[in-house]
Protein backbone atom coordinates (compact mmCIF):
# COMPACT_ATOMS: atom_id res chain seq x y z
CA UNK A 1 0.00 0.00 0.00
CA UNK A 2 1.16 3.52 -0.82
CA UNK A 3 2.54 5.21 2.32
CA UNK A 4 1.06 8.54 1.27
CA UNK A 5 -2.51 7.40 0.59
CA UNK A 6 -5.49 6.38 2.72
CA UNK A 7 -9.27 6.34 2.33
CA UNK A 8 -9.02 7.91 -1.13
CA UNK A 9 -6.96 10.86 0.13
CA UNK A 10 -3.36 11.19 -0.89
CA UNK A 11 -0.34 13.37 -0.32
CA UNK A 12 1.43 14.18 -3.56
CA UNK A 13 4.05 16.50 -4.97
CA UNK A 14 2.92 19.89 -6.33
CA UNK A 15 2.10 19.90 -10.04
CA UNK A 16 2.01 22.87 -12.45
CA UNK A 17 -1.81 22.80 -12.35
CA UNK A 18 -1.63 23.46 -8.58
CA UNK A 19 -0.34 26.99 -9.17
CA UNK A 20 -3.69 28.76 -8.60
CA UNK A 21 -4.39 26.70 -5.49
CA UNK A 22 -0.92 27.44 -4.08
CA UNK A 23 -1.44 31.14 -4.84
CA UNK A 24 -4.60 31.11 -2.72
CA UNK A 25 -2.96 29.39 0.25
CA UNK A 26 0.33 31.29 0.14
CA UNK A 27 -1.31 34.69 -0.34
CA UNK A 28 -3.84 34.50 2.49
CA UNK A 29 -2.75 37.29 4.88
CA UNK A 30 -4.09 35.51 7.98
CA UNK A 31 -1.65 32.64 7.29
CA UNK A 32 1.42 34.86 6.91
CA UNK A 33 1.87 35.22 10.67
CA UNK A 34 2.11 31.49 11.27
CA UNK A 35 4.21 30.80 8.19
CA UNK A 36 6.70 33.63 8.80
CA UNK A 37 5.87 35.12 5.39
CA UNK A 38 6.33 38.87 5.11
CA UNK A 39 4.08 39.38 2.09
CA UNK A 40 2.47 37.76 -0.93
CA UNK A 41 4.24 35.45 -3.34
CA UNK A 42 4.18 36.22 -7.04
CA UNK A 43 2.74 33.83 -9.58
CA UNK A 44 6.17 33.77 -11.24
CA UNK A 45 7.93 32.79 -7.98
CA UNK A 46 5.49 29.97 -7.19
CA UNK A 47 5.69 28.70 -10.78
CA UNK A 48 9.48 28.60 -10.47
CA UNK A 49 9.18 26.86 -7.10
CA UNK A 50 7.01 24.10 -8.60
CA UNK A 51 9.33 23.69 -11.59
CA UNK A 52 12.64 23.72 -9.73
CA UNK A 53 11.87 21.98 -6.46
CA UNK A 54 12.99 18.37 -6.44
CA UNK A 55 10.55 17.60 -3.60
CA UNK A 56 13.38 15.72 -1.93
CA UNK A 57 13.92 16.46 1.76
CA UNK A 58 17.66 15.87 1.49
CA UNK A 59 18.12 18.06 -1.59
CA UNK A 60 15.71 20.89 -0.68
CA UNK A 61 15.71 20.71 3.16
CA UNK A 62 11.92 20.65 2.87
CA UNK A 63 9.14 18.51 1.44
CA UNK A 64 5.83 20.07 0.41
CA UNK A 65 2.86 17.85 -0.34
CA UNK A 66 -0.58 18.67 -1.67
CA UNK A 67 -3.49 17.02 0.17
CA UNK A 68 -5.77 15.63 -2.52
CA UNK A 69 -9.34 14.41 -1.89
CA UNK A 70 -10.88 11.28 -3.43
CA UNK A 71 -12.46 13.66 -5.97
CA UNK A 72 -8.94 14.77 -7.00
CA UNK A 73 -9.41 18.24 -5.50
CA UNK A 74 -6.63 19.87 -3.47
CA UNK A 75 -7.99 20.48 0.02
CA UNK A 76 -4.78 21.51 1.76
CA UNK A 77 -1.01 21.55 1.91
CA UNK A 78 1.23 19.80 4.42
CA UNK A 79 4.96 20.23 4.54
CA UNK A 80 8.10 19.60 6.48
CA UNK A 81 10.83 22.21 6.54
CA UNK A 82 13.76 23.51 8.61
CA UNK A 83 15.30 20.07 8.27
CA UNK A 84 18.26 19.48 10.58
CA UNK A 85 20.04 16.38 9.23
CA UNK A 86 22.57 16.19 12.07
CA UNK A 87 19.85 16.22 14.74
CA UNK A 88 17.43 14.32 12.47
CA UNK A 89 14.47 16.59 13.14
CA UNK A 90 12.11 18.61 10.97
CA UNK A 91 9.32 21.14 11.48
CA UNK A 92 5.76 20.42 10.30
CA UNK A 93 3.24 22.82 8.81
CA UNK A 94 -0.30 22.17 7.63
CA UNK A 95 -3.13 24.22 6.18
CA UNK A 96 -6.55 22.91 5.26
CA UNK A 97 -8.96 24.84 3.03
CA UNK A 98 -11.78 26.48 5.01
CA UNK A 99 -14.43 24.38 3.24
CA UNK A 100 -12.65 21.13 4.21
CA UNK A 101 -12.01 21.76 7.89
CA UNK A 102 -13.52 19.68 10.71
CA UNK A 103 -13.77 16.58 8.51
CA UNK A 104 -10.73 14.68 9.78
CA UNK A 105 -8.65 15.52 6.70
CA UNK A 106 -5.94 17.30 8.69
CA UNK A 107 -5.59 14.36 11.07
CA UNK A 108 -5.40 11.89 8.19
CA UNK A 109 -2.78 14.01 6.38
CA UNK A 110 -0.71 14.46 9.55
CA UNK A 111 -0.79 10.73 10.23
CA UNK A 112 0.26 9.91 6.65
CA UNK A 113 3.09 12.44 6.80
CA UNK A 114 4.26 11.19 10.20
CA UNK A 115 4.30 7.59 8.99
CA UNK A 116 6.26 8.63 5.88
CA UNK A 117 8.77 10.60 7.96
CA UNK A 118 9.28 7.88 10.56
CA UNK A 119 9.02 4.70 8.48
CA UNK A 120 10.49 5.81 5.16
CA UNK A 121 12.72 8.81 5.83
CA UNK A 122 13.92 7.64 9.25
CA UNK A 123 13.28 11.02 10.89
CA UNK A 124 13.69 10.97 14.68
CA UNK A 125 11.61 14.01 15.63
CA UNK A 126 8.79 16.11 14.18
CA UNK A 127 7.86 19.42 15.78
CA UNK A 128 5.61 22.42 15.25
CA UNK A 129 4.94 25.82 16.81
CA UNK A 130 1.26 26.61 17.45
CA UNK A 131 -0.35 29.86 18.61
CA UNK A 132 -1.70 29.16 22.11
CA UNK A 133 -5.12 30.48 21.05
CA UNK A 134 -5.40 28.05 18.11
CA UNK A 135 -7.27 25.31 19.96
CA UNK A 136 -8.25 23.43 16.79
CA UNK A 137 -4.63 23.09 15.71
CA UNK A 138 -3.51 22.10 19.20
CA UNK A 139 -6.18 19.36 19.29
CA UNK A 140 -5.18 18.16 15.81
CA UNK A 141 -1.55 17.67 16.79
CA UNK A 142 -2.49 16.13 20.14
CA UNK A 143 -4.78 13.59 18.44
CA UNK A 144 -1.91 12.71 16.14
CA UNK A 145 0.40 11.83 19.04
CA UNK A 146 2.29 15.11 19.42
CA UNK A 147 2.98 16.36 22.93
CA UNK A 148 3.23 19.96 24.08
CA UNK A 149 6.77 20.37 25.36
CA UNK A 150 7.37 24.12 25.69
CA UNK A 151 5.61 27.44 26.05
CA UNK A 152 7.41 30.21 24.20
CA UNK A 153 6.49 33.71 25.36
CA UNK A 154 5.97 36.51 22.82
CA UNK A 155 7.12 34.18 20.03
CA UNK A 156 4.93 35.50 17.18
CA UNK A 157 4.35 39.09 16.27
CA UNK A 158 0.96 40.26 15.04
CA UNK A 159 1.00 43.93 14.19
CA UNK A 160 2.42 45.64 17.27
CA UNK A 161 1.66 42.84 19.72
CA UNK A 162 3.26 39.50 20.44
CA UNK A 163 1.61 36.16 21.11
CA UNK A 164 2.70 33.02 22.90
CA UNK A 165 3.10 29.69 21.14
CA UNK A 166 3.39 26.13 22.30
CA UNK A 167 5.98 23.84 20.79
CA UNK A 168 4.72 20.34 20.11
CA UNK A 169 6.85 17.36 19.22
CA UNK A 170 6.51 13.74 18.32
CA UNK A 171 9.42 11.37 18.64
CA UNK A 172 9.99 8.28 16.54
CA UNK A 173 10.17 5.59 19.19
Amino acid sequence: MDLLQKDGYRLRAPEPEDLDCMMQFENTPSLWEVSNATGPYSRFYLKQYIESNKNDLYADNQLRLMIESPEKKVVGIIDIFNFEPFHNRVEVGIVIADYSRRQGIGLLALELLTKHCFDYLGIHQLYAFIDVTNEACRRLFQKSGFEECALLKDWMRTGKTYRDVVMVQRLNR
